[in-house]
């Protein structure tokens, strides 16, 4: 059997203000006909198929037209779950009518956990793979809350809750294998951040709980496992080294700090119980770059990829002490008649001493929420000893914002 991993798809996600539906139209075509290539059986998202609680009709005609799409191929299952970005309430209202497809939706944990097990069966109805199809699991989901406790004591309930869900998945899915008594494969998801998890600083990739609250360790998930099918993190990556437990990546860069990155899908195929996995690179549908230096690095640069034919998309970090009053405009007449674009131009030496925008045209919406708070602090001399304990709670309050954004 052969099934195709991904994750973190974050339709509708813009990059300084730009659309990016044509990327996603792109990718998701490129789906299509690499799942008929391929000649997989299954499809697993990992969660953030959007990238907000509420999709724009853009991303949901997108989101909608690839489920048609794929009942035309080859692939007979699809599993989905939600991931932190994700509405539950959202992604499950179809989640009855998608099911007569073989599209299996997981926005929240059900009352029932053996809502959350699926046995798939070949053409002939012959069992072929138990899949423990488990979603971002939200705080008030597995931990309650109790007055007075301390941060470590939050952690240890996250924790146990996480294993303990994932234990019960397992259980539920070994019996049910004896039941049919037939060695077929268990494939588990999750949408979760695992302890060594590798993340990159402008990859969009939020806080699951508060700070590194629930670091998922390796020896959380049962051993029956025999394909840990994970989410949330955008570098493709195993989990402590394990070829079983993966991460597939966004497919696109979220950011510009991924534009050098590979991205991919992972294609699992199954030897009896034994998974072989491939990753299967994706096409670059929009070029990006991020160019650092000071003015003469930067013009030098810009002076080579003007030659290029292909559009490309800049962002400009412009690392020097030498004040430059015209920046932007001396950078935009380097382009003028070329296939770049500057999407963003930072200014690295002021961006953490100053709350006014450090280039006349810089947005707020261009910050993360996280550096708006720190350059706060900064800006108020607010002394280092104290800084991790008002960031820990401003990550709190974000947390129970974002809680809320997604009910």
């Amino acid at each position: 059997m052969r099934l195709i991993h991904t994750s973190d798809w974050h339709l509708g996600r813009s990059l300084y203000n730009r659309k990016r539906y044509d990327e996603f139209a792109a990718f998701l075509e490129w789906l299509i006909k690499t799942i008929n290539q391929h000649q997989v059986d299954a499809l697993l998202i990992a969660g953030d198929i959007f990238d907000t609680g509420t999709p724009s009709n853009r991303a949901q005609e997108l989101y909608y037209n690839f489920l048609r799409n794929i009942g035309q191929t080859c692939c007979r299952h699809v599993i989905i779950v939600a991931g932190n970005h994700d509405s539950p309430s959202f992604l499950n209202a179809p989640r009855d009518l998608l099911r007569t497809l073989d599209i299996h939706v997981i926005g929240s944990i059900p009352d029932n956990p053996s809502d959350e097990l699926l046995l798939l069966n070949t053409p002939d109805k012959t069992p072929e793979l138990l899949v423990c199809a488990i979603p971002y699991l939200r705080d008030r989901d597995i931990r309650t809350a109790e007055a007075g406790e301390s941060i470590s004591d939050k952690q240890s309930k996250l924790l146990e809750g996480i294993r303990n869900h994932y234990a019960t998945l397992g259980e539920l899915a070994e019996q049910q294998r004896n039941h049919i008594d037939l060695d077929i494969p268990i494939v588990a998801t999750g949408h979760l951040f695992t302890a060594g998890g590798k993340t990159l600083q402008d990859d969009g990739v939020r806080d699951l709980y508060i700070g590194s609250l629930a670091h998922v360790h390796s020896n959380t998930f049962p051993t029956c496992i025999d394909y840990l099918a994970l989410g949330h993190l955008h570098i493709p990556q195993r989990v402590n080294g394990a070829e079983h437990m993966r991460y597939s990546g966004s497919p696109l860069p979220m950011g510009f700090g991924e534009a050098r990155q590979q991205k991919s899908i992972c294609l699992v195929e199954f030897s009896g119980r034994t998974p072989n996995v491939q990753l299967l690179p994706v096409p670059v549908f929009q070029h990006l770059e991020q160019i650092r230096g000071d003015l003469n690095a930067i013009q030098n640069r810009l002076s080579e990829l003007a030659n290029l034919t292909r559009p490309i998309w800049l962002e400009i970090l412009y690392d020097s002490t030498e004040v430059i009053g015209n920046l932007r405009e001396q950078l935009e007449t380097m382009t003028t008649d070329t296939r770049l674009e500057i999407l963003s131009i930072r200014n690295l030496k002021s961006a953490t001493t100053t709350l006014q925008p450090v280039i006349p045209s810089e947005l707020l919406e261009e910050l993360d929420v996280t550096d708006v708070f720190q350059r706060c602090m900064n800006a108020h001399n607010v002394p280092e000893t104290q800084q991790p304990d008002l960031m820990d709670a401003y990550q709190e309050i974000l947390h129970t914002l974002r809680e809320a954004e997604t009910k």
